[in-house]
């Protein structure tokens, strides 16, 4: 027994003689008892002119770090987190964030997160250990406030697919709430069923605002925010397909093969890069029950909160519970384009029913024009009035006149040989999404006749006021 206990006694010398040779380490990681020694996240604040390198690191309970890297007291930070990786590298679009985020806010602080090795792992391993890159943000976060008196007010956690995640398990365990967070299409496999301390949720910031690209499972359709939105439906984004993928390598080589095998995942970053950009233009989503409501174009109202920019200008709006809003966007930046709500009365003297009907809308306007925009009906029949979604690309400035046309099924078809199926229409409705306004279109003869594989039908801006009343609508 006596023997055991000298060596124990020789044990804890030894032990202590090893913790004074590391003298200034563990101080370093030791400040007013924190113990900062299990930290394994690094924190790089980039710079403007180096958006690509980690050259500078601060390190928890290192004070002089913070000032090695020139950290701005005065301004606001953002935090960066990185996603699942299967190359244990940086992806491409941590520069391009970076920069658009100094461009935006020259002054502040843009602080990458790295975790590669551990997000590097398979997924499930790499999916488990967000919770200790969270403790690992959080701690840091902590620090800042404490050591320097970093108002929280001043934090913005920009969290990518596993990253997301990451940054809601931080901003849930911060002494005080950070401002916001932002999920940028928020990993769905391994969080399904998680439970909200363990994944991104409302409660993680004072405001958490979420882009859903590629929505699969059932966590991915959820919201997680105080506002969700849904570009395209949120699952698969304009441009991400094959022959998409054979273009841009055609293009610009294999150099951007990575993008192309995470398109639509991706998507979300780029949509926030573009908010970014193009801050005199930002693009509206619109709160909406559902994505087939959406499409029938139902939801283009902005009134109390029911739309709002998409990305770094968005409205902090907070409702009980979480706002489902969607928006159409472009295949490439600038993603904006401009939402109209269309309806149209089918009137007949001959009942008929037809599925699955092509048609073409052309618009003008007082900027510009949009020809020939395809769109598909389910179903029209005689005297029902359908509700349907357009969008154009380009600002056509306050609508003139639009041309309407019924297209053949091909370009070759035996029933219409005999018979060109037709409906009457008198008025067409239209609503911008973007400005609001709600126009009414008149047929120059009073009432057209829309024949299927004829020409287009035009109808001019309405002059009567009294058409515009809400009973109209």
């Amino acid at each position: 027994m006596e023997s055991k206990a000298l060596l124990l006694v020789a044990l804890g010398v030894w032990l202590q003689s090893l913790t004074a040779a590391r003298g200034g380490v563990a101080a370093a990681n030791n400040i007013g008892g924190k113990d900062f020694t299990d930290i394994e996240s690094k924190f790089a604040l980039r710079t403007p002119e180096d958006t690509a390198e980690d050259t500078c690191h601060i390190i928890p309970g290192v004070t002089e770090s913070v000032a090695n890297c020139h950290f701005n007291h005065s301004s606001k930070t953002f935090v960066v987190i990185h996603g699942w990786t299967v190359t244990g590298m940086y992806e491409s679009w941590v520069p391009k964030l970076v920069a658009a985020l100094y461009k935006r806010e020259p002054d502040s602080n843009v602080i990458v997160v790295d975790w590669l090795s551990r997000a590097q792992q398979h997924y499930p391993v790499s999916a488990g250990y967000t919770k200790l890159v969270g403790k690992d943000v959080a701690t840091f976060i902590d620090w800042m406030v404490e050591e320097f008196n970093y108002p929280v007010d001043n934090v913005h956690l920009l969290g990518y697919s596993l990253g997301a995640h990451a940054a809601g398990i931080a901003g849930s365990l911060t002494n005080k709430k950070v401002n916001r967070i932002t999920g940028l299409d928020p990993a769905g496999p391994n969080f399904e069923y998680a439970e909200a301390p363990s994944r991104l949720s409302p409660d993680d910031a004072d405001f958490v605002d979420v882009l859903h690209t590629f929505t699969r499972g059932s966590l991915a359709e959820k919201p997680v925010g105080h506002v969700d939105i849904y570009p395209n439906g949120g699952t698969f984004q304009p441009g991400c397909n094959i022959g998409e993928a054979i273009r841009v390598i055609a293009e610009r080589g294999l150099g951007d093969v990575d993008q192309l095998v995470k398109c639509s995942h991706e998507r979300s970053i780029h949509l926030f890069i573009d908010s970014l950009l193009n801050e005199e233009n930002p693009s509206k989503a619109y709160r909406c029950n559902s994505k087939e409501a959406f499409e029938k174009g139902l939801c283009l109202s902005c009134r109390k909160n029911r739309c709002n920019n998409v990305g770094y200008e968005i409205n902090k709006v907070r409702a009980k519970r979480s706002s489902k809003m969607y928006l159409k966007t472009r295949s490439q930046m600038p993603y904006k384009v401009f939402h109209y709500q269309v309806k149209i009365h089918f009137s007949g003297t001959e009942s008929d029913t037809q599925t699955n009907q092509a048609f073409e809308i052309s618009l003008y306007g007082t900027v510009a024009e949009s020809e020939n925009i395809p769109f598909t009906l389910p179903e029209i029949s005689t005297n029902k009035t359908y509700s349907f979604l357009i969008y154009t690309e380009v600002d056509i400035g306050e609508l003139l006149m639009l041309k309407l046309k019924w297209n053949s099924d091909s370009y070759f078809s035996w029933s219409d040989w005999w018979s060109s199926p037709g409906f009457a229409i008198e008025k067409i409705r239209v609503k911008a999404g973007e400005t609001q306004k709600k126009v009414i279109f008149c047929s120059r003869e009073k009432v057209s006749r829309l024949q299927k594989g004829k020409t287009s039908v035009v109808f001019v801006k309405c002059h009567d006021k009294s058409l515009n009343k809400k009973s109209d609508w």
